[in-house]
């Protein structure tokens, strides 16, 4: 009876400490070619053959989809804005419409404000993790 419960003791710890040693061993194998890149380089590195050559900087991935977001999100607050402008024309003296109109206006204000907000962070962070590479700003 002892012996087979520490057979299933053994069948039972046996794979995980063997997992750990397993996990161990590879931790310490990679880790030294895995060091040896910068997070630029790292990013770089774990590119596809077909992708874009940069991924930070002024043509880079990362900058054409934070531009992309920006002007979706100006064209939103653009026309959110229009909306609450026709809405309080048309609001015919209603406090309530008013109020509601006046809030579509203040609110796509304030969305637009945040995204601008958001667009200098993104670029602040890029610029921190890939310095030198001009972040997202593009030449106009």
């Amino acid at each position: 009876m002892l012996e087979r419960d520490m057979r299933k003791i053994a069948q039972t710890i046996l794979p995980v400490v063997l997992g750990f040693i397993l996990i161990i061993l590879a931790s310490v194998t990679f880790a030294d070619s895995a060091s040896a890149y910068t997070i630029f380089e790292g990013v770089n590195a774990a590119k596809g053959d077909s992708q874009p050559t940069e991924l930070f900087g002024a043509g880079g991935v990362i900058t054409t989809i934070t531009n992309t977001l920006l002007f979706i999100v100006g064209a939103l607050a653009v026309v959110m804005i229009i909306i609450g402008g026709l809405r309080y024309v048309v609001s015919g003296g209603n406090a309530t419409a008013v109020s509601a109109a006046k809030n579509t206006i203040l609110y796509a204000i304030v969305g637009l404000i945040i995204a601008f907000l958001a667009f200098a962070a993104v670029n602040w962070v890029l610029g921190a993790l890939a310095p030198g590479s001009n972040a997202g700003y593009t030449d106009v």
